[in-house]
């Protein structure tokens, strides 16, 4: 059958003859079976290409020569760390319950056992409806571990050691990244979000170091369920790279949940005693813990794929360098996902890989769009963004930046007591009207900020707004559902703040 292909953004037309001059076992073989890798070669066999894929053996904490069906997200990142919120949440909310009315007479117990063991169920009938999806689309499933061994031959080691490979018109890379710690001494006592999401005790003191995603929603995670909790952080405040105000909040808000928080703080050394692990930090205080978290960042997993030496080329972390169509350098060879180290959100490997597809099997070459890419951090309460941070919007300006704010405490809250706002914030270019940014820190943030609302009878969530180029008027002249919090996105009249076009220092926090 005649295949078409990319060839520098055109669709380059193979003849028959020329398609069929060399024969592969197959038109495409992905290494690497996460969301990006599955999507991706269930879309290609879609299209009518005949595709295998390999992925390592399972288990829910990773290493060189296990992994899993499914990858990162469903085994060891967004599903088992957001069950593990839903579990936290419960501390708080049975506390709030409370002034509702309900009387709690006998000490509640937290079985941490209890709910690992559902995590894992659940990861593995996940993993499962994987397999299944492969297998119905036609995919060809391997389990081992894959390495390119040139640019149109796969190598699988299998279980039992023995050696296939596997020749594919076109190869695909998604593997995506794995945890990486931070070189101090004692760094192997400390664990990652791997090991994090498999404890087989519950800590009851935590040193949790970072301020990014991870560590800011594992120390939420461990309070919630009762542990002493200290963060520790480079910066003046978490969430580098995030709104400056909302940072602000989610600080205040740990604070308020017990997390105990060390800004401006490294460690510099983990020691063993015989009951703790005893840590030190860049101010020379010491802290016990039972376990300590290292959340400092991830690295693209291609250390093992032997890719330079066919040839493809990677940037100094080891991402592997690819076009806006997520080809290599070696025209036979494309990457998705974390091991590109683009965007690295499982909805942004989702995209790229469906892009791919089309753009090699499909006939229709398509770029990825990463302009608007909502995400969520899911702390307790949660934060959710979509578009420009006010910080970006002023770095980006062309004209004025209107700034509109509403900081309120949520209807909830006025009976159970509880001391904890919530923030909702929209950011307008005047000159055009149009909303360039969207956040907001509060409960169900995340499913108000991609959710539902009614705008010019279109069920759209504020993403796919923003997407669309919605004004500031549309969002007022939206009728919003009542009693809500998501209402204060179409009620917010008032401007908070004029910003001027000009420049700003950078912030430091």
């Amino acid at each position: 059958m005649a295949r078409k292909m990319l060839v520098d953004g055109e669709i380059d037309k193979v003849t028959a003859d020329e398609a069929n001059a060399t024969h592969y076992d197959f038109d495409l073989f992905v290494i690497g079976a996460g969301s990006g890798g599955v999507r991706a070669a269930r879309f290609s066999a879609n299209h009518g290409a005949k595709v295998g894929i390999c992925e390592l053996p399972f288990h829910p904490i990773s290493s060189e020569e296990i992994g899993g069906v499914g990858g990162t997200c469903v085994i060891r990142g967004c599903v088992p760390k957001k069950i593990l919120v839903y579990g936290a949440t419960y501390g708080g909310e049975l506390e709030d319950a409370k002034n509702y009315g309900w009387e709690i007479n006998e000490k509640v117990d937290f079985t941490w056992k209890k709910l690992l063991q559902k995590k894992t169920d659940e990861i593995l009938r996940l993993t499962n409806i994987y397999k299944r999806l492969l297998a119905n689309a036609a995919v060809k499933l391997y389990e081992g571990e894959g390495r390119v061994v040139g640019p149109n031959e796969v190598e699988v080691r299998q279980i039992d050691g023995t050696k296939i490979s596997y020749t594919a018109k076109h190869i695909l890379i998604a593997t995506g990244s794995r945890a990486q710690k931070p070189n101090i001494p004692g760094h192997e006592l400390a664990i990652t979000s791997d090991e994090a999401l498999s404890l087989e005790e519950f800590p009851k003191r935590a040193v949790v170091l970072g301020g990014g995603y991870i560590a800011v929603e594992f120390a939420s995670i461990w309070r919630g369920m009762g542990a002493t909790v200290d963060l520790f952080f480079r910066k003046e405040l978490p969430l580098r790279g995030f709104d400056d105000e909302m940072r602000a909040l989610v600080a205040r808000n740990l604070e308020g949940r017990g997390v105990n928080l060390h800004p401006q703080t490294s460690l510099t050394q983990l020691i063993k005693t015989d009951n703790w692990i005893k840590v030190i930090s860049s101010h020379g205080e010491e802290f016990v813990a039972d376990v300590v978290l290292f959340a400092t960042g991830r690295n693209p997993n291609t250390k093992r794929l032997n890719l330079e030496a066919v040839g493809v080329e990677l940037d100094q972390a080891g991402a592997v360098k690819v076009d806006e169509y997520s080809r290599t350098n070696i025209p036979s060879i494309w990457a998705v996902g974390d091991a590109t180290n683009r965007i690295n959100l499982t909805p942004v490997a989702l995209m790229e890989a469906s892009c791919f597809a089309n753009t090699v099997f499909g006939g229709k070459p398509t770029k990825a769009d990463y302009s608007n890419v909502a995400c969520a951090v899911f702390c307790i309460p949660p934060l959710a963004v979509v578009g420009l941070s006010e910080e970006e919007a002023v770095e980006q300006a062309t004209g004025d930046i209107l700034v509109f704010t509403s900081g309120f405490n949520p209807m909830k809250n006025t009976i159970s007591g509880r001391q904890e706002k919530t923030l909702m914030k929209l950011i307008v270019d005047e000159k055009t009207d149009k909303v360039i940014g969207a956040s907001m820190c509060g409960p169900d943030a995340a499913e108000i900020v991609q959710a539902i609302f009614i705008l010019y009878g279109l069920m759209q969530g504020i993403a796919i707004a923003l997407k669309c180029g919605a004004t500031k008027a549309q969002f007022d002249s939206t009728v919003g559902i009542h009693p809500t919090s998501a209402e204060e996105f179409v009620t917010m009249r008032s401007v908070t703040r004029r910003i001027a076009c000009k420049p700003k220092p950078k912030t430091n926090l």
